[in-house]
């Protein structure tokens, strides 16, 4: 519960006194900090993570109504990670090497050329004989610059998806969390990385991705679980 002295300074602040807005950012830093950690690690330094949390509390302040029922710090935590999860999804907190991006748009254009020539969708092998790239690195390139659309493909018998890694969040937690298992993606070792691309970006079969990778189909198998087990677990620690 806010004290009296805290309910008028909030009161004072929706009105314009800036030194009582100030007051209420120093004696809720803990709590803007509590909700920054969250998104630690995710390439924005945490100072400024700190500060887009301000920015969230400061709308939280103008926006609030006692009327609503609830406490403000109540309130106030949905603003402050709102803030955060804007700036991550529009400014980018993930990028994409120029390298990657320019061997992406250089697949794209040899894929059109395919189609127009073969009149199908090309062959990984096709595409790869075209651009003088590897299947591998195809793959990697693919998944890096792919949409979110690739998590919700379907692959293996039981129809697993990478999306289902994923909790059953607001629309808006869920693209930043999409985020965040693309970050997930790349931290994984190449060979993972390599699986998961091909089954769930390529739309593989384990058989197909084993004979792009050159090994068999249960060590296929063994790579997709144990990657997929990473994916688990580095998103459940964030």
């Amino acid at each position: 519960m806010m004290t009296e002295e805290a309910i008028e300074c909030l009161r004072s602040a929706r009105e314009g006194d800036r030194e009582a807005a100030e007051r209420l950012v120093e004696d809720n830093s803990g709590l803007i900090w509590s909700v920054a950690r969250r998104y630690f690690g995710r390439g924005v330094d945490p100072d400024d993570l700190y500060q887009l949390g301000c920015v969230g509390f400061l709308k939280a302040i103008a926006g609030y109504d006692e009327s609503y029922g609830t406490q403000f710090s109540t309130y106030a935590v949905p603003k402050i990670s709102g803030e955060i999860r804007r700036f991550l999804r529009d400014d980018g907190a993930v990028k994409v090497s120029r390298g990657i991006k320019e061997r992406a748009a250089l697949i794209s254009a040899a894929r059109r050329t395919l189609e127009q020539r073969l009149g199908r969708e090309p062959l990984l092998s096709e595409l790869a004989a075209e651009t003088g790239l590897t299947p591998e690195d195809i793959a990697v390139a693919e998944t890096a610059a792919s949409p979110a659309e690739s998590l919700q493909r379907e692959a293996g018998d039981d129809g697993f998806t990478l999306e289902q890694v994923l909790g059953d969040d607001s629309e808006t937690e869920r693209v930043l969390e999409r985020v965040s298992l693309r970050e997930s993606i790349g931290r994984l070792p190449e060979r993972e990385k390599q699986v998961i691309a091909l089954r769930y970006f390529h739309d593989m079969t384990q058989d197909a991705a084993a004979r792009v990778l050159g090994v068999s189909q249960v060590q296929v198998s063994r790579l997709e679980r144990r990657a997929i087990g990473r994916l688990r677990e580095s998103l459940a620690e964030e």
